[in-house]
């Protein structure tokens, strides 16, 4: 489930992680499984928080503000 059509978390985009993540969510919230796979459901979810948080940081880093004067400089 961390992977999706052969890519790894960072080869994924944002959405398809937090689609996988809502998965894996789901099924934990289901109660059917046991508790090696709720260990196992619940390490993946965070690797892919943690995958999620990196590219949202890499994007904050590439984001541009605007000063008064209309300049761009980096966030």
């Amino acid at each position: 489930m961390a992977e999706k059509k052969g890519q790894s978390l960072e080869e994924q985009s944002l959405e398809e992680i937090f689609s996988d993540l809502e998965q894996t969510i789901k099924k934990m919230e289901e109660g059917e499984i046991s508790l090696e796979e709720s260990f196992q459901l619940y390490h993946q979810g965070m690797d892919m928080l943690k995958a999620c948080n990196s590219k949202i940081n890499k994007v904050e880093k590439k984001m541009l503000l605007l000063d008064e004067e209309g300049e761009e400089h980096e966030f």
